[in-house]
């Protein structure tokens, strides 16, 4: 613990990996490489930059005084000029060409991209951990079959497996946005001030061709294919909203996921791991609460807002750029990443060790099955020769004093039992059970997981399968 408040996104809900991702080391030493690659690129085509003024660059990438850099802004509340000193001090040599023709945005958009890019990876490859945990469970219980509800009232039968495709669905989907996404990522690039790239035309005598190249060379260098073609000041804040609605709908796909399995520990089908020594509640011994359900919940409630920042910032950028912007990328682009990470950390987690209570599954299904199997039996009963309008009216009778003894007694569905001793339906309780075949009702649920599975799932985990090696879920709290 320290005397100084610290985010609970770094504290209690991110992975170490995201949370360095994230880190003043990680930003500032980005910048360094920032300005090298351009250092190197302007070499390159020809600008008098010695071998010895990089390589002192080269040397000091990674050893940051942040107090010297602290004094430095205080004096002249500029961040990226006070890391342009405190680096310059370290490399003495470099420090008359560190930064040139650049503007903050070469140091700090480009950064931002590079960050983006990686933590959207890192996101990628968790993203996949948990589909493919998803899959294993939705193999499995594919052919478990479960009260299906809608309206949060009794509905047809589907399959537990059945109902996991709806969560890998929506997060197989996440995980193509964030696929489309990295495919469209560009870095911000050598643009200058206001975009034109004015400064570099200068220091390269108006030789368009060699600041065109300039702005490619350190594009690669920087680890992108390409940069954007047109900015302001800045790359166009829509970026950002683009990744913070991506990161936004894993939030959807999580809290869905997050809520029907709160449902589902309440009814006691399905729980989230609880270990041997957890504690549930403080004052309730007894109490299994879904806590890591219910912080993902919370989290994505955190991170479903998150495009607003974007929304908001894209609009009031004045022409090529205004400073509002700053303050609030700040906050919104880590803490989103910081948070999508958490969630799926958790979600991990949970598929890691779900426990399935069959005979709960069961009992909960057969309390309901009699009133959806009311139409088999009529034709059950047509079929040995009964008439269906005689059967229909019995059944319908028996059906709601069945329904009534549920709601205003408390007691048993016996509905099969009032059917099994009516002379109109004619047939015993063993053959009205006989009727009653599981795999009747649930369709084609079973066929669906393995088609669903087979042709969507496992080719995106197969092309991500190198990324999976060592991916586990750490859950601190």
């Amino acid at each position: 613990m320290t005397s100084e408040y610290v985010s609970p996104l770094v504290e209690r809900v991110a992975t170490r990996e995201m949370a360095r991702l994230w880190s003043a080391d990680r930003k500032f030493s980005t910048w360094r490489r920032c300005w090298l690659a351009l250092a190197e690129a302007e070499q390159e085509l020809g600008l008098p930059i010695t071998d010895e003024q990089l390589n002192e660059m080269r040397a000091h990438l990674d050893d940051i005084d942040y107090e010297k850099a602290r004094e430095y802004e205080r004096k002249t509340r500029h961040d990226v000029m006070a890391h342009i000193h405190a680096f310059g001090e370290v490399a003495p040599k470099a420090k008359p060409i560190i930064h040139l023709g650049a503007t903050s945005c070469y140091v700090g958009d480009n950064t931002d991209l590079i960050l983006i890019r990686d933590g959207l990876g890192m996101l990628l490859a968790r993203a996949v951990a948990v589909l493919d945990k998803l899959r294993a469970f939705a193999m499995q219980y594919k052919d478990m079959a479960t009260l299906g509800y809608t309206h949060y009232q009794p509905a047809q039968v589907v399959t537990v497996g059945k109902r996991a495709c709806l969560w890998a669905q929506d997060l197989l989907m996440d995980i193509q946005d964030i696929e489309s996404l990295l495919a469209r990522l560009r870095c911000r690039g050598v643009k200058g001030t206001t975009g034109t790239q004015a400064s570099f035309m200068a220091l390269f005598d108006n030789d368009h061709e060699k600041v065109r190249k300039l702005d490619q060379i350190v594009a690669e260098k920087l680890g992108f294919a390409s940069s954007f073609v047109i900015t302001g000041q800045t790359y166009t804040r829509k970026v950002d909203t683009h990744v913070l609605r991506t990161l936004a709908g894993l939030g959807e796909s999580a809290h869905k996921f997050g809520t029907d399995m709160r449902l589902l520990a309440s009814m006691k089908e399905v729980e989230e791991p609880f270990e041997s020594t957890q504690v549930g509640s403080s004052a309730m011994a007894y109490k299994r609460n879904p806590m890591r359900c219910e912080r993902i919940c919370a989290l994505s409630r955190f991170l479903m807002v998150a495009p607003l920042h974007g929304e908001f910032t894209t609009a009031t950028q004045w022409f090529e750029r205004t400073l509002d912007d700053s303050a609030i990328r700040r906050l919104s682009l880590p803490e989103a990443f910081l948070a999508a990470d958490g969630i799926l950390n958790l979600w991990l987690n949970v598929m890691e060790g779900p426990r399935v209570y069959p005979k709960v599954v069961e009992k909960h299904l057969w309390a309901e099955l009699p009133f959806m199997a009311t139409e088999n039996i009529i034709m059950a009963g047509v079929r040995r020769g009964g008439d269906r309008q005689v059967l229909h009216e019995a059944i319908r009778t028996h059906s709601h004093a069945a329904a009534a003894r549920v709601k205003e007694e408390g007691g048993d569905n016996d509905l099969l039992d009032r059917l099994a001793v009516d002379p109109e339906i004619g047939m015993t309780r063993a053959e009205i059970d006989a009727v009653l075949d599981l795999r009747e009702f649930v369709g084609r649920a079973p066929e669906q997981v393995v088609e669903f599975m087979d042709a969507e799932v496992a080719p995106v985990i197969e092309r991500h399968r190198g990324k999976l090696g060592g991916i586990a879920s750490d859950v601190r709290v």
